[in-house]
């Protein structure tokens, strides 16, 4: 009998226990065994990273921005060496499929490279003789420790929206992130050893609500990065806020797909299923409502019906999957009770995926966490499966008679995070993408991520604070400005000014 691995926090370049000793199971969704235990810290150990961090400020903070850019083009030359061991990880702890992780793990990549570009990013503006003799120039500088707080569901991609700006810019860096898959933290914790990164630059404390608010009032972190659900978003940004920290929190979703009765109907339905069940829709981008205009509902639905019933769901280390278990043994009771919750409020099932016997997924996984793909139509704006975020994979399928319609219902929702519209109409393109109140719009795109220079954030409760993640929103958030004049003895006149200074 295997005995499950202790898995551990990083601090100061070491693998470290830390002081608690409360312990949480890791489990390997497909087969429903334990296969960690992970620490969970108390505030004693994230004083103890926080410290650490804060020791190597100093001389990180003054190391000159190319040198810190030759590590991290080192970091990346290791993580591309082995995308593929991290890949390996994530499918273990959360169960996507390997192709899914492997595409994970590219965009954290992508990250990693626009954070080489450092140098370049940090340049501030210049102007002489702003006033007779004077000059004036600005330049943005770290801000000291800083915090990274990630969720489950990409647990090598979103710490790398952070960590990367963060470190390149200067900063040192605390990541906690989610006890249900935290194997891969701490790889990436070696590999930036691997690179030279100085020992307490970056550190990981593994834990929960516990460790999460020790940081929140920790004197010496200066800022907060969070991505999960709304509520804890709103309670970390009010909470990070309140004791003198920047906050950037990124909470749910409830991202649309309209599809109008011009599109072409493959191309929309190869959309709507890959970016409803991929990652079994544990994607906060993840298209979770379907709104057909016209008449196009008649013709998509037997589409729909067929390719969720025909989903390969099979253990994410098979090559042919396409879907993967639910996460935890919880949330898969969470999305049932949604499912249910669809039913009784009169949506219509055209599939139910609660039935699905996880014996079909492979040798062992009988006792995984398994569901097969779920879909609804004639759903409506006032049931629980539109309103709330399931974070599984249910599409519901609303239909509306136009365009306007379309627009309003999604502009109404309390969530903004993304949003797509299939259309060969131009015109309508063009006036959805400018009308529609959602942070990331895709036109013919359905999960329409931004690329590593563009930035990641939606609106309305989909975003707590006033930055995006990762691009040149991400280089402000972890920097601050400062604003320089000077003048020297020979241009200054005589005697006392008692006026507010202006150009002269």
């Amino acid at each position: 009998m295997t005995h499950p691995s202790a898995i551990d926090h990083f601090i100061h370049g070491a693998v470290t226990p830390g002081t608690s000793t409360r312990r949480q199971d890791v489990y390997n969704p497909a087969t429903g065994a334990v296969s960690g235990k992970v620490a969970l810290a108390n505030a004693a150990d994230v004083n103890e990273a926080v410290a650490a961090a804060r020791a190597a400020f100093p001389a990180w903070s003054d190391t000159p921005p190319i040198r810190r850019a030759r590590v991290m083009f080192k970091f990346l030359e290791l993580v591309n060496q082995h995308k593929d061991d991290l890949a390996r990880l994530i499918t273990a702890e959360h169960g996507k499929v390997f192709t899914d992780a492997q595409g994970e793990v590219a965009r954290g990549i992508d990250i990693i490279e626009f954070a080489c570009g450092m140098p370049q990013l940090l340049k501030g503006d210049f102007t002489d003789q702003v006033s007779t003799g004077m000059d004036n120039w600005t330049l943005r500088q770290p801000l000291g420790v800083v915090a990274g707080i990630t969720p489950f569901n990409f647990p090598v991609m979103v710490p790398m929206w952070m960590f990367p700006v963060a470190i390149a810019a200067g900063n040192t860096f605390v990541l906690k992130p989610s006890p249900t898959d935290p194997s891969p933290s701490l790889f990436l914790g070696e590999l930036f050893k691997q690179a030279g990164l100085p020992d307490g630059v970056f550190n990981v404390v593994q834990g929960d609500k516990e460790a999460v608010d020790a940081l929140l009032v920790h004197p010496d972190v200066k800022a907060i990065s969070f991505v999960g659900s709304t509520p804890i978003a709103n309670y970390i940004y009010e909470t990070g806020a309140h004791h003198g920290k920047r906050v950037q929190a990124l909470g749910g979703a409830k991202n649309h797909m309209v599809v109008m009765p011009d599109a072409d109907l493959d191309q929309a339905v190869d959309a709507l299923i890959g970016a409803a069940y991929g990652s079994a829709g544990e994607r906060c981008m993840a298209i979770s409502v379907a709104v057909l205009v016209g008449d196009v509902a008649e013709r998509i639905m037997p589409k729909l019906i067929e390719r969720t019933k025909a989903l390969k769901i099979l253990n994410g280390n098979n090559l042919a999957a396409e879907m993967g278990p639910i996460v935890t043994a919880a949330a898969h009771t969470r999305i049932a009770g949604y499912i249910e919750a669809g039913v009784k409020e009169g949506a219509k099932m055209l599939v139910d995926g609660r039935g699905f016997d996880g014996a079909q997924a492979g040798e062992g996984c009988d006792q995984g966490f398994w569901m097969g793909g779920t879909l609804f139509d004639h759903v409506t704006t006032d049931m629980k499966i539109y309103k709330e975020e399931i974070f599984g994979p249910v599409l519901g399928c609303v239909r509306v008679a136009d365009f306007a319609h379309a627009v309003q219902i999604i502009n109404d929702h309390e969530f903004g995070n993304g949003v797509s519209c299939f259309t060969r109409d131009g015109h309508v393109a063009r006036e959805f993408a400018r009308r529609i109140q959602v942070g990331m719009v895709g036109i013919n795109v359905p999960i329409p991520v931004p690329m590593a220079w563009h930035g990641f954030g939606g609106w309305k409760k989909s975003l707590f604070g006033d930055m995006h993640a990762y691009g040149e929103e991400g280089v402000r958030f972890y920097t601050k400005q400062k604003s320089i004049m000077q003048r020297w003895p020979e241009s200054i006149g005589k005697g006392a000014e008692f006026v507010m200074p202006t150009a002269k």
